[in-house]
């Protein structure tokens, strides 16, 4: 014990900073769109222990992980994978990190372009997805029930 291994605190995997004092398994799952079933499969695929501190890895290991994080759409199942049909290309895919906030603003953009029931509800800051909206999810300054003046 006379010598400790030095820990990196942040890890960068996929212009992503990971939390090095967590597991490797639990670690993954801080990048948007890997969630604990994919971040099994990325350390089984990497050959690494999922318990494994991330931050006391080697170099080897961190790009191991690096390399299955960017092979894992190829790896998966379709069912698996987050986008199983693109829209615009047709192929499957597996969106992580600013992937997923810039393309759900595309789909929301392409709804309201075509008019959709979506897009439109998307538009006026109403429910999408047909929640009741008589009782809750009021904004601003609506209060209760209005009474007809006698």
């Amino acid at each position: 014990m006379d010598q400790e291994e030095e820990i990196k605190y942040f890890v960068r995997v996929r212009d992503t900073d990971l939390d090095g004092t967590k597991m490797a398994l639990i670690a993954l799952t801080g990048i948007k769109g890997i969630g604990r079933h994919a971040a099994k499969i990325i350390t089984q695929q990497a050959e690494i222990n999922p318990r494994a501190i991330l931050g006391k890895m080697a170099d080897d290991e961190i790009d191991r992980i690096r390399t299955a994080v960017d092979n894992y759409t190829s790896s998966v199942p379709t069912w698996m994978l987050n986008r199983p049909i693109d829209i615009l290309s047709g192929k499957p895919r597996h969106l992580m990190a600013s992937e997923v906030g810039l393309t759900l603003e595309e789909d929301i953009n392409t709804m309201r372009k075509i008019r959709s029931y979506r897009g439109i509800r998307h538009e006026t800051g109403q429910k999408v997805r047909g929640q009741r909206t008589k009782s809750t999810g009021r904004t601003g300054t609506t209060v209760g029930v209005s009474r007809k003046k006698a």
